[in-house]
């Protein structure tokens, strides 16, 4: 019985510390686009497009790899200590000075929403624009694309 008033009392706590404020909400979702980082591999191919571009070839098939690579488990550091820490302030995004914010994507695609009834209710045609699978690396299969 102790344990169960125990950790009802640790549940309430932690919804009285979490509700009303953007502050861990947002550090929550930081935490978590940081740490399907290693399941998106963003890092990684936006590494390897920049060496690639900027040195050459094969600096970029190598060192842009391993860089991308020390990126992408950085990336992943930060949103599991991130999703650890949500409800405990600052709610400011950390290690900026190493990584950016968000999660990056190469510079010649960016994925738009995915083509669903949720986003894209066109009840005539049966379906609308939008990316196919942009949660899979390299797919860039999309209808309607302009």
């Amino acid at each position: 019985m102790r344990n169960v008033i125990s950790l009802l009392a640790l549940t309430v706590l932690a919804a009285v510390a979490t509700s009303g404020c953007a502050g861990p909400e947002e550090k929550f979702g930081r935490g978590m686009r940081n740490t399907w980082e290693v399941v998106r591999m963003g890092e990684m191919r936006r590494s390897v497009e920049q060496t690639t571009v900027i040195d050459s070839p094969d600096v970029g098939y190598t060192t842009g790899f391993i860089r991308g690579l020390n990126r992408s488990l950085l990336r992943t550091g930060v949103g599991v200590y991130e999703l650890v820490t949500f409800p405990i302030p600052p709610y400011h995004a950390v290690a900026t000075r190493y990584i950016p914010a968000e999660p990056s994507e190469p510079d010649n695609y960016r994925p738009q929403r995915i083509s669903d009834s949720m986003f894209d209710t066109d009840t005539y045609v049966g379906f609308s624009g939008g990316d196919v699978a942009p949660f899979i690396p390299g797919c860039r299969f999309s209808i309607f694309s302009n």
